[in-house]
């Protein structure tokens, strides 16, 4: 608003002259004023004294500033309305929607940032962060690879390639290029006091069998007999086929301990009718191995095989659609050897399992060594304390 060069004092002084007989041209000559000014002042003015015509002009003031405030907030109201369809959580947002108020709106910085809630020096912010592209792409190949793989274990792969970045910055990426692997839900299981799984210590210790299966596109189902060494969490075999009888499961067992060159000292697995049939009696009378059956419905005591099988159908099974049992076959034992020698392993320190139980051997062997060269003493049992035996984590990763 024009700010006038008379006081409330100089204007009713004007007028009290023109009262007092002075007529208007004389007065307008005399003080440098036109005529409309002199009887706009009179109308608004005329008839009063000086604190009343001040009273009146600052409740004019008083007027104008409420009318540009109510202005200004039905200005951001109208904003913020506008910006209700954009998501503005982040400081890139947030910079975005200050840019789209101070252009549509013309707005200045400093009342756009008010109206957003956000600090100035937020939306001045300029990125220093290097280029990514290079990462960004070999991750979302390796994603689109491996599609199950979360953002933990594609951080190991590229640790692997060479690239030097840290888990947080890969899980950045990770997160914006909207590669999260989305959970697939199972059925509702009641909770109780769970006893925790014996750890075994070494290698051939303990292996765990059990059954998972699928169907073809024909339609037709076939299962597959899963072994799992529980220490190095190495996957010994997985046969597929159409039935898997109680003498097809010894004869495979049979075929994997020629392989490795040693019996386990223990085989978990349910109560199925293939593991308890004669067939696996006669075997475990012959070789020597102990057999352990697990509770009935109690599938957590046989948790090592049930987490890798929950792998394989996450990872594999759900993921190929499978044209023949041959198809089937040489699918399986690509993945079984992936799984082996590189797909690391989150309770194995992110090694695969070959590259565990190369270590472990090695370990095992020089702890051997040391035993020959220095004085008998006992190996710690869970009721001695002071093994140096390695121990694995209980659950499967």
């Amino acid at each position: 608003m024009k700010r006038s060069r008379f006081t409330e004092e100089q204007i009713i002084g004007i007028l009290r002259e023109q009262e007092a007989g002075v007529p208007v041209a004389d007065l307008c000559r005399k003080h440098g004023l036109s005529s409309p000014t002199f009887y706009k002042w009179k109308a608004k003015y005329g008839g009063l004294d000086v604190s009343e015509a001040r009273r009146l002009k600052a409740l004019e003031d008083e007027n104008a500033k409420l009318k540009r405030m109510l202005a200004d907030a039905m200005l951001d109201n109208v904003a913020l309305k506008d910006l209700l369809g954009k998501k503005v959580v982040t400081p890139a947002a947030h910079r975005e929607a200050a840019a789209y108020l101070r252009s549509a709106y013309e707005m200045s910085e400093r009342r756009a940032c008010r109206v957003l809630g956000v600090d100035r020096s937020s939306v001045r912010y300029q990125a220093t962060r290097p280029d990514d592209g290079v990462l960004r792409e070999r991750l979302k190949a390796l994603a689109q690879e491996r599609r199950r793989f979360g953002y933990r274990r594609l951080h190991v792969l590229l640790r692997r390639e060479g690239h030097a970045v840290n888990k947080k910055r890969v899980q950045r990426l990770y997160r914006e290029e909207k590669l999260t692997v989305r959970r697939r839900g199972g059925r509702k299981r009641a909770v109780g006091t769970r006893r925790p799984l014996e750890v075994p210590l070494t290698p051939n210790q303990r292996w765990s069998l059990d059954f998972v299966s699928d169907q073809m596109t024909d339609g037709r189902r076939f299962r597959i007999l899963t072994v799992i060494d529980n220490c190095t969490r190495e996957c010994l075999a997985l046969v597929a086929d159409t039935s898997l009888s109680g003498r097809r499961v010894a004869r495979e067992l049979d075929a994997i301990i020629a392989q490795r060159g040693r019996r386990p000292d223990t085989i978990v697995s349910d109560n199925g009718t293939e593991y308890t049939s004669n067939a696996i009696l006669a075997w475990t009378d012959d070789s020597g191995v102990g057999w352990h059956y697990i509770a009935p419905g109690k599938p957590q005591q046989n948790g090592y095989n049930e987490s890798f099988n929950g792998r394989l159908r996450d990872e594999l099974l759900n993921e190929t659609l499978f044209r023949s049992l041959p198809h089937a076959r040489a699918v399986l034992e690509t993945w079984r050897r992936d799984y082996n020698e590189h797909r690391p392993h989150s309770k194995l320190g992110w090694m695969t399992p070959r590259e565990y139980a190369s270590a472990f051997c090695g370990e095992t062997g020089r702890h051997a060594a040391q035993a020959d060269s220095s004085a008998h003493r006992p190996l710690a049992t869970h009721q001695h304390q002071g093994s140096n035996q390695p121990r694995t984590l209980v659950m499967a990763g």
